[in-house]
């Protein structure tokens, strides 16, 4: 029997759907989850994990990883900071698609590049761009994009790949140029004309008199990631006057807008489950979770959301990240909290907790900008940033193979997940009729 032509359009929808859904589950990656076993690599797989570097490489839908044997990344870390090790990783890390077969088919026999270390915006003009160079004798190099820059890092073999989207090939030496390694280190920089020089100087005055200060510091040797609010965040109508809480009220809600470990944004970014602050209990409660939207990190404290402006200092493991708004735990502010008094001429800031003007809207998340990325002038451009943010972070994977390789998904994964859901809602239902 004929079948009638409404319903070959239905079965057209739903392979549709079927193969953007296939597509969305084959493009996710982990990185330490497949260099793990493999012994070779154990000592760059750890410090991809302890800087969280593999969290950046997970967020990105198309990456080349260029991986150092154990000989080779004890000899770059012997001197350096976590920071400085941190860069060096990045500068391996390739936004773009590079196999074997391309690295011998460049175009004029070279290629520019984009880094992740030039993503971050940290690099001196295209410093973090790579350069690719087809060598003579079959040799392919890797080189800082600095004029005069060695070819002292070349391909060796490859590790593994997952077409199109990730490649992960060995090579003899780092990435380096002068320049590259001196990030400032936490411990050697004053808190609080960091958090001026931010925009924080609000947040600044409240952990001096507050004595907080004290308890940031004691916790940058261990791991903190510090959330300040900017001076604008201050300003936002209906805020509750922060002059009428109690001392130890006043030092809990400082403590809400601090976590016990090191968490940059990427990091931030693929978080699963509550997050504990310095103010957390242990029973869930003043925890907070995280949201994400495209390149951008919101933390949610169930009254509000702010988003995570930009990074101030990143030195493993301290992290200075700045938001947007207030963080008001609901333990403290669940009820109608009392707003802050409109300031006046002969308005008073008590010492220990200066009051908050009231005088312009916090911004919204919906209308939170995207932080700028620096530009390339590669041939090869960075690939579209992750957008799903409920995936757990890749450092520390757990259960079998297939579970790690599942464990973070990037924007079009989840953009195909969308479209092929939508199809396949609209597809039964005609079916149905039909």
């Amino acid at each position: 029997m004929a079948v009638a032509p409404h319903h070959h359009l239905v079965l057209l929808v739903l392979s549709l759907a079927a193969a953007f859904a296939a597509a969305a589950d084959s493009s996710s990656h982990n990185i330490t989850a497949l260099l793990d076993g493999r012994s070779e690599y154990t000592l760059y797989n750890s410090y991809l994990s302890e800087t969280k570097v593999c969290d950046e490489i997970n967020s990105e839908h198309t990456v080349t990883v260029l991986v150092l044997t154990n000989g080779a990344m004890s000899s770059l870390v012997a001197n350096l900071s976590l920071a400085d090790i941190k860069n060096a990783l990045r500068m391996l890390t390739l936004l773009d698609y590079f196999d074997e077969k391309k690295l011998h088919s460049l175009d004029a026999g070279s290629e520019l590049t984009t880094s992740l270390y030039q993503k971050t915006g940290q690099a001196a003009g295209n410093m973090g761009h790579v350069n690719i160079t087809d060598l003579r004798g079959g040799k392919v190099g890797f080189a800082s994009a600095a004029p005069g820059a060695k070819f002292q890092s070349t391909y060796t073999k490859r590790v593994d790949t997952e077409p199109s989207t990730l490649s992960v090939l060995e090579v003899s030496d780092p990435i380096t140029f002068p320049g590259l390694f001196g990030s400032p280190s936490a411990s050697s920089v004053n808190l609080t004309d960091i958090l001026d020089k931010a925009g924080c100087k609000q947040f600044a005055q409240l952990i001096v008199s507050s004595g907080v200060v004290k308890m940031y510091q004691a916790a940058m040797d261990k791991a903190l990631t510090l959330l300040a609010p900017n001076d604008d965040a201050f300003k936002a109508k209906g805020l509750p006057d922060l002059s009428k809480l109690s001392s130890a009220d006043l030092v809990t809600l400082l403590q809400y807008h601090a976590l016990p470990q090191y968490a940059p944004k990427a990091s931030l970014k693929v978080a699963k489950g509550d997050i504990p602050t310095l103010a957390s209990t242990g029973a869930g409660k003043y925890d907070l979770s995280v949201v994400a939207s495209g390149d951008d990190v919101f933390l949610d404290t169930g009254l509000g959301k702010s988003r995570v402006a930009s990074t101030v200092l990143d030195d493993t493991p301290t992290v200075i990240l700045t938001v947007d708004s207030l963080l008001l735990p609901s333990e403290q502010f669940g009820g109608a909290p009392s707003p802050a008094p409109a300031p006046g001429p002969a308005a008073d800031v008590p010492a220990s907790a200066p009051a908050p003007e009231t005088s312009a809207p916090a911004p919204s998340p919906k209308a939170a900008g995207k932080k700028k990325k620096a530009k390339s002038p590669s041939h090869s451009p960075p690939a579209p940033p992750a957008d799903s943010p409920d995936l757990a972070p890749a450092d520390a994977p757990e259960g079998d193979a297939a579970d790690k390789v599942d464990s973070k998904k990037n924007g079009g994964a989840s953009a195909a997940v969308s479209f092929a859901a939508t199809v396949a809602c609209i597809a039964l239902p005609v079916a149905a009729f039909l």
